[in-house]
């Protein structure tokens, strides 16, 4: 009997995760929603995940990559071959709760307007505390995880948030195809880190929306693929959000956010100073002048960048289905300041 329900693929990005990816495809297997196709997409990994999962999880569809293409283009090849009606991405370094993706199954079908499903993820070292709710968005092209930190009890009501954190995430194929840049779901320039932002922006530009799931848990160790704090992820946030303004802001906004980021700036000194704040971590391991090189390097990648963004946001632009007043609004609603965003970790 062929199955009334949609078909969900969840794709698993891989990177030399081995040592974490069979908790994420175990709890996979145990889901209550049945109709899913599980794909892998590795990026080159070297520490023999691929026979891993060959050998413990034939039913998998695994893909190989011969170089590791990051996050958005990775994922974009699962996107690619994936059969279903919807999409999950997810991180190697989280599991999911049984009754998770039928909860997001079930939100997101609420409202066809609906493109995303966010889910509540927890950081998985038994500390109750919130790895990210939805995404809160800044007026300089930031956003960061809306709970960051806090105690997992609150963020309790299904509401509409601005978008869905890429650790894991639900979407529907239709917006995915409605917002595609020249077949590219997520932005493959990016590499890693903001590309479930600029999703989100080009998703709300075009008159989409998001609905968060508090029932649809996730537990997640965070970055355990990569250092919470090293150099290349400083360098790689800082250039790609401003690649976030340049495709998808209209201009009076990207003239506002300067004084944003010089705010933001402010604060962070001030963190790196105290020990406060992802800057304030950062700074532990590697010395204060080096993160402003860092800052100075990644402007400049970001210019360097600047015709190949400018000719995704035509594309973007002639597809906005939005009112300049409805922008506004998607500020007011979801965005953090400058100080509160600094001295977040």
């Amino acid at each position: 009997m062929v199955s009334k329900e949609p078909l969900i693929s969840v794709i698993i990005l891989n990177w030399n995760g081995k040592k974490i990816i069979g908790n994420c495809l175990d709890s996979i297997k145990k889901q209550i929603c049945q109709n899913l196709e599980a794909i892998v997409v590795d990026n080159a990994s070297c520490d023999g995940s691929r026979d891993f999962i060959k050998e413990n999880y034939p039913e998998v569809k695994l893909i190989e990559n011969r170089s590791n293409l990051g996050f958005g283009a990775g994922n974009n090849v699962g996107i690619k071959q994936a059969k279903g009606e919807f999409i999950m991405v997810l991180n190697n370094d989280a599991r999911l709760e049984p009754n998770c993706i039928e909860e997001l199954k079930n939100s997101i079908q609420k409202d066809k307007r609906f493109g995303a499903c966010a889910t509540k993820v927890l950081l998985d070292h038994g500390a109750n505390l919130i790895d990210v709710a939805g995404l809160a968005v800044c007026l300089d092209g930031l956003s960061i995880g809306r709970g960051r930190l806090e105690d997992k009890d609150k963020f309790n009501e299904e509401e509409e948030v601005f978008f869905s954190s890429g650790c894991a995430s639900l979407y529907r194929r239709e917006m995915l195809e409605d917002i595609s840049l020249n077949e590219e779901f997520y932005d493959g320039d990016f590499f890693a880190y903001a590309e479930d932002t600029d999703l989100g922006w080009r998703s709300r530009l075009a008159g989409w929306k998001c609905i968060y799931n508090p029932k649809a848990i996730v537990y997640h160790s965070h970055s355990a693929s990569t250092s919470s704090y090293s150099a290349l992820k400083a360098f790689l946030v800082e250039r790609n959000r401003i690649w976030v303004v340049i495709k998808n802001f209209p201009l009076t906004v990207i003239i506002g956010g300067f004084a944003f980021t010089l705010q933001r700036y402010f604060f962070q000194a001030y963190g790196a100073i105290v020990h406060k704040g992802a800057a304030g971590k950062f700074t532990k391991e590697v010395n204060k002048s080096e993160l402003v090189k860092i800052l100075v390097k990644a402007n400049l990648a970001a210019l360097r960048g600047l015709p190949k963004m400018l000719k995704k946001r035509s594309i973007i632009f002639k597809n906005k289905r939005i009112s300049g007043r409805e922008l506004s609004g998607l500020f007011k609603k979801f965005s953090i300041s400058a100080k509160e965003i600094a001295f977040k970790e």
